[in-house]
């Protein structure tokens, strides 16, 4: 039998990024999600909101970390275009709603307990997202309403630094995440997109940091840039967490220099 016991340090096993894997706000880390170790069972629930000039993003969901081993996770994103959706001729707050199913599997290192080492926690995963809008999408240019992100992620924790630092390759089709679909007349190809987190621990149970994550471009109506985000983190014990952002998310469906907050609750063991 698994216990239901947490033996990870606060904060190492990160928080609930945007799509439910165990990381940062915007991408995944090689952690594994909750507090359990070898032989332990780990889980959260989490709720997220962005909200930019001209768009407001929900995600809620659950992660499942089992044995340090391997990671689950199910989340559903709710994309609301507000007053923009009238002026796309979809209509005043059309919604788009995205269910992405997670797996993450840990293939080398121990970001925590590796110390006298500098190889990472390295660990491999997958995404798959599917648009419940998918007319829409195909209608603006997408060329699928479901796909599939892999990724490769490396995390290493400097103790005595207080220093987290995280770098993922992602290969993806997504446009913007996947809300706008798969692939475009630009390009139906996979893209290998880089993404990166630098966290500083305060305190035990503070931490601050930044993240950076690329995104293809396969849109002709609808160009993308790369986002970025600013965070702090406060775990007050294993059992919840809230993180709040600035994030700057670029263009979104032709509207420009999408920026705003980001905050997101976690809770579990």
């Amino acid at each position: 039998m698994v216990p239901l016991t947490g033996g990870k340090l606060l904060l190492t096993c990160g928080v609930s990024e945007l799509e439910g894997a165990a990381g940062g706000g915007l991408t995944p880390w090689a952690v594994i999600g909750g507090y359990g170790t070898a032989g332990q069972l780990g889980a959260n629930v989490h709720g997220t909101y962005v909200h930019t000039q001209d768009y407001a993003l929900g995600s809620w969901g659950v992660t499942v970390g089992i044995a340090n081993r391997v990671e689950l996770s199910l989340a559903r994103q709710r994309f609301d275009t507000r007053d923009v959706g009238a002026t796309l001729g979809l209509g005043e707050n059309f919604t788009f709603n995205q269910n992405i199913f997670g797996v993450k599997v840990r293939v080398l290192g121990d970001a925590v307990l590796d110390q006298d080492t500098w190889v990472p926690q390295i660990s491999a995963g997958l995404q798959f997202k599917h648009n419940e809008q998918g007319d829409i999408v195909k209608a603006v240019g997408a060329m699928s309403n479901s796909g599939t992100d892999f990724y490769l992620s490396a995390t290493k924790l400097l103790l005595a630094q207080s220093l987290l630092l995280n770098g993922t390759v992602r290969f993806t089709k997504a446009n913007q995440f996947g809300l706008l679909g798969f692939g475009g007349d630009r390009s139906n190809a996979y893209h290998a997109e880089f993404e990166s987190s630098v966290a500083y621990l305060l305190s035990k149970s503070i931490a601050i940091g930044g993240e950076y994550r690329m995104k293809p471009d396969n849109l002709s109506f609808a160009r993308e840039q790369n986002v970025y985000d600013a965070f702090v983190a406060w775990a007050p014990n294993k059992h919840v967490s809230l993180t709040a952002a600035y994030v700057a998310l670029g263009d979104i469906a032709t509207v420009r220099n999408q920026r705003g907050l980001y905050v997101s609750l976690q809770a579990g063991f």
